[in-house]
């Protein structure tokens, strides 16, 4: 949170929960959600972005339907730790669209990604063609995920 931005009161989060839900709802209908009126709701929405609590708006795609039913998490430790290994690395998996999220972890393994791969024969070619291929990785493991439980956004306290 930036060190000069106010606290959400309970409007605030009210607006912050109704977007988690529904990014795509209208101001006039996040208005009368929260139960404000119109302007002074799209003036605390355009603060609460301004401010960085909403970093942007995005569609969540059914990655089946897109030919990408598997989601694999994979663990990477990296060689060496230097910083042009992290920046070239990070630089890599940014270039992959296969790749869903990068997490720099603690622990034994250094970094936690989540990739969206065509059944196994998939993950086999996204293995050999972009992950192995990239420099400077020491050691993976896989996992692949059965079913999502809960997807989404962080949500602030009623």
């Amino acid at each position: 949170m930036p060190e000069d931005s106010r606290k959400l009161d309970s409007i605030d989060r009210r607006i912050l929960r109704a977007l988690a839900r529904d990014g795509r709802l209208s101001n006039s209908q996040l208005a009368e959600e929260v139960g404000l009126s119109p302007s002074p709701c799209w003036q605390r929405t355009r603060r609460l972005e301004t401010e960085g609590f909403i970093r942007g708006y995005t569609a969540l795609l059914d990655q089946a339907m897109l030919g990408a039913q598997e989601t694999v998490i994979i663990e990477i430790a990296l060689n060496r730790h230097e910083e042009s290994v992290l920046e070239n690395f990070g630089r890599a998996m940014s270039e992959m669209p296969e790749v869903l999220e990068v997490w720099i972890t603690t622990g034994e393994y250094d970094y936690f990604i989540k990739v969206a791969v065509d059944g196994t024969r998939g993950y086999e070619e996204f293995l050999r063609r972009k992950l192995f291929r990239v420099p400077g990785i020491r050691q993976s493991r896989s996992t692949f995920t059965l079913r999502c439980l809960k997807q989404g956004g962080l949500v602030p306290p009623a």
